[in-house]
């Protein structure tokens, strides 16, 4: 049982090293001034979530969130997800319109 889970958590490290070079390039190429101004730090279900150095470079990938998100889901070591989150701003998703709150 022991082999099986650390294959288990070895694959998720791997799949989340593949992710965080495939934002680091994405971010070089689409928003050129946030490279090494921001990190992918986990991979969420549905999201992926992103610390920023600074509040202009989250306001930046803000504004440019569904460029990058579709970017990433099209990149071999992305994923399809729909909301990009910044670490430290609970509840703010980047990626259309909020649910209406109930």
């Amino acid at each position: 049982h022991v082999e099986v889970v650390r294959g288990l958590v070895e694959k998720d490290e791997l799949r989340l090293a593949r992710a965080i070079a495939t934002w680091d390039a994405l971010v070089a190429e689409h928003v050129p001034p946030a490279a090494g101004a921001c990190r992918l730090v986990r991979l969420e279900p549905g999201a992926i979530v992103v610390a920023a150095d600074e509040p202009i470079v989250a306001a930046e990938l803000r504004m440019r969130a569904v460029e990058l998100l579709d970017a990433f889901a099209a990149a071999p070591g992305g994923a399809r997800v729909r909301f990009l989150r910044l670490a430290g701003e609970p509840g703010r998703d980047s990626r259309g319109p909020r649910p209406p709150r109930v």
